[in-house]
Parts: C-alpha cells; sequence; structure tokens
C-alpha cells in the first residue's frame, strides 16, 4: 500500500517541481522592463506640466502588456543633496516584458503623444531597466 502511494504521489511532484522550475526560467529570461522618462520642460510653470501630465494620461496609459503606469511632477519639498532635480515630469512605466516594450515603442498613440509635445521638452532623459523578480 504504501508503494502504491508513493507511485501515485511521485508523478504529481516531478509536474509540481518543473513547473515550479519552467515559470522560474520563463521568468528569469522574460523579466519585466521598468521605462523612466525624465522630461526636463522649456517652460516650467505650473500649466505647462499639468499640460503634459495630462498628455501622458492620454495617450500612454493603458497599452498593451503594462504591468503598471504613473506620471507625477518634482516634488518641490524634496530636496536632498542626492536628489537629481534637472527634471520637472516623471513617467514610469513597466512592461509585461521587453516584447510589450518594444511594441510600444511603436504604438500610435505613443508617436501622437511624441509628435504633439517634443516641442515643449528641453531635454529628455529615458532609463530602460530589467526587473528583478
Amino acid at each position: 500500500m504504501l508503494k502504491s502511494l508513493i507511485l501515485q504521489l511521485v508523478p504529481a511532484a516531478l509536474a509540481c517541481f518543473t513547473l515550479l522550475t519552467v515559470g522560474g526560467t520563463a521568468e528569469a529570461a522574460d523579466p519585466q522592463v521598468a521605462h523612466m522618462v525624465y522630461f526636463k520642460l522649456k517652460d516650467d510653470s505650473k500649466a505647462a506640466k499639468d499640460k503634459l501630465a495630462a498628455a501622458c494620461k492620454k495617450y500612454l496609459v493603458d497599452h498593451e502588456g503594462t504591468v503598471y503606469f504613473s506620471v507625477g511632477v518634482l516634488a518641490d519639498d524634496l530636496k536632498r543633496e542626492v536628489n537629481d532635480r534637472e527634471w520637472d515630469i516623471a513617467l514610469n512605466i513597466v512592461f509585461k516584458n521587453k516584447a510589450a516594450h518594444d511594441t510600444y515603442q511603436d504604438a500610435p498613440r505613443h508617436l501622437q503623444f511624441i509628435a504633439e509635445n517634443k516641442d515643449s521638452w528641453a531635454k529628455v532623459r529615458v532609463f530602460d531597466s530589467y526587473l528583478v523578480p
């Protein structure tokens, strides 16, 4: 009876081990991508900042493969020596994987956002990274 029980449990245990191992490997091979963009505007007025933040929300939210989206303005009251303050608007998007990131780069709404807003940018810095699971 014990032998019979072991023979029934071993295949199930191997299947679970295989799923965990393959799942972990797939995750490591296809990590999420953090896409962080920092915009320095030519006009750093509140109205200009609000306009760009609204454009980010209009054109850049809810793209396929997006795991997380946020847009914000520089926190005026956080002025430690280590803070980089050479920007006005921060855009943070986490994509499911590199393929989702690459699709976003060529998406019509993303391209329209760039076309309609690039003249307002003094400088744009992009930081892309693979996230550690």
